[in-house]
């Protein structure tokens, strides 16, 4: 089993080159809870899965999606993004984002987005 370290470095990786579905499908747990910022969380994989098609579905163009700084605690991560991309109804989006994940069983279980709106 890959330590804790190894999984959001990978899972890092795969976000970074436009990957995100691979991401997903290894490494998020079928129970999965997903809150951006303090909107109501997606419960499930199969909602949240359906959510981040839907998004990836309108972004015309990404330029960059960097993770800047990683933070590994003993069944924690968290990650500070940048993102620079072009979504069909937002327009270009430029910012940073903060994710925070728990981890059970080498999956994430729940997973927290903050970032100014």
């Amino acid at each position: 089993m890959q330590s804790l370290s190894e999984n959001i470095h990978r899972l890092n990786d795969l976000f970074s080159r436009g990957k995100v579905l691979e991401a997903f499908d290894t490494f998020y747990a079928d129970e999965v809870v997903m809150q951006e910022n303090e909107d109501e969380p997606t419960i499930g994989k199969a909602a949240n899965r359906e959510r981040e098609q839907e998004f990836l579905a309108n972004v015309t163009e990404l330029r960059k999606a960097e993770p800047l700084k990683v933070a590994v605690g003993v069944h924690c991560t968290m990650v500070e993004w940048h993102f620079d991309y072009t979504h069909k109804e937002w327009g270009v989006r430029n910012y940073r984002q903060v994710s925070v994940q728990e981890w059970k069983d080498g999956k994430i279980v729940k997973e927290k987005f903050y970032y100014a709106n």
